[in-house]
């Protein structure tokens, strides 16, 4: 099967959590039915961020309405694009209520000088124990960089997290390797900001670091990841957190396995051509008729 252009933590972490739901989304690129509520909100609220963070790198400081202005502006623009399902009791009217209101915690938190935001990058993944390059680029964007070697890394979220989710998590890995190649200096500090959308809404700040063991076990796991999609393994991972909100649930029900090496894929894989675009293109129309 053919590799990807290029590796990244959020298809690393996809692969690694449920393989199959990689599959339907990057190799097959089925469409979507519909999008979970949660991440429309976490988009929108990054989205405005960034904005954020673009005009104080620039020296300017946006009164806050103008960031509540943006936050509703793509929160609205993604609904009409996407038919959007809400969990958990919540409606549009409550997520864009409780968007303004981390968003204008976050605005009030002592801020940092920007460097950048939202900065892309695509450079050669190395092992650092033996000097073995990964045979395609690792690839992302790295939301905040502040003065003195500081990285920020946005997250929204239901709960608080703790200090030990941090030494696994591979974004914060990967763009501590990217800035060291771009920069040629180690991070100071990797910093997670969590908008915590709870009764009472918090920013929740948590500080970790890299080490070279950490850069070595992400070339690790990237070398697998290929190795895996190159030998068409796909397995579903039926129970864990994505499975709530995924939008290949009804995909991943019919599964009963995948190609052989050089075969064909089952019978029962195939769906009638245009058959799940027409899904698609009634499941919106149906949306997009229940919001008039």
């Amino acid at each position: 099967m053919e590799q990807p252009e290029a590796v990244s933590v959020s298809h690393l972490n996809l692969y690694l959590t449920c393989s199959l739901k990689y599959r339907f989304q990057h190799v097959d690129r089925l469409p979507r039915l519909y999008r979970a509520a949660s991440m429309v909100f976490g988009s929108a609220i990054h989205k405005a961020l960034e904005w954020l963070h673009k005009e104080r790198k620039a020296g300017r400081n946006p009164p806050l309405d103008q960031l509540l202005r943006t936050f509703g502006a793509d929160w609205h623009a993604q609904c009409l694009d996407e038919d959007i399902r809400f969990a958990n009791g919540d409606d549009s009217e409550k997520l864009v209520f409780k968007g303004k209101e981390l968003l204008s915690e976050y605005y009030g938190l002592p801020a940092g000088r920007v460097k950048d935001a939202e900065l892309f990058f695509q450079i050669p993944l190395v092992n650092p124990e033996t000097g073995e390059v990964l045979g395609i680029p690792l690839r992302g964007v790295i939301d905040l960089i502040e003065e003195d070697d500081v990285i920020g890394e946005l997250k929204t979220s239901l709960k608080s997290w703790s200090l030990a989710d941090l030494p696994d998590n591979l974004q914060l890995t990967a763009y501590s390797y990217a800035y060291e190649v771009l920069f040629g200096r180690p991070t100071k500090d990797l910093k997670v900001i969590n908008l915590v959308r709870t009764k009472q809404p918090k920013v929740q700040t948590l500080i970790t670091g890299r080490e070279k063991k950490d850069y070595e076990r992400l070339f690790c796991l990237a070398k697998e990841f290929l190795r895996g999609i190159r030998a068409g393994v796909f397995i579903p991972n039926r129970g864990c957190w994505m499975c709530k909100d995924c939008e290949y649930d009804q995909d991943c029900r019919e599964w009963t396995g995948n190609e052989e090496e050089g075969g064909e894929k089952d019978a029962s894989q195939h769906l009638p051509a245009g058959s799940r675009e027409l899904q698609a293109t009634a499941a919106h129309e149906s949306a997009r008729s229940a919001r008039r």
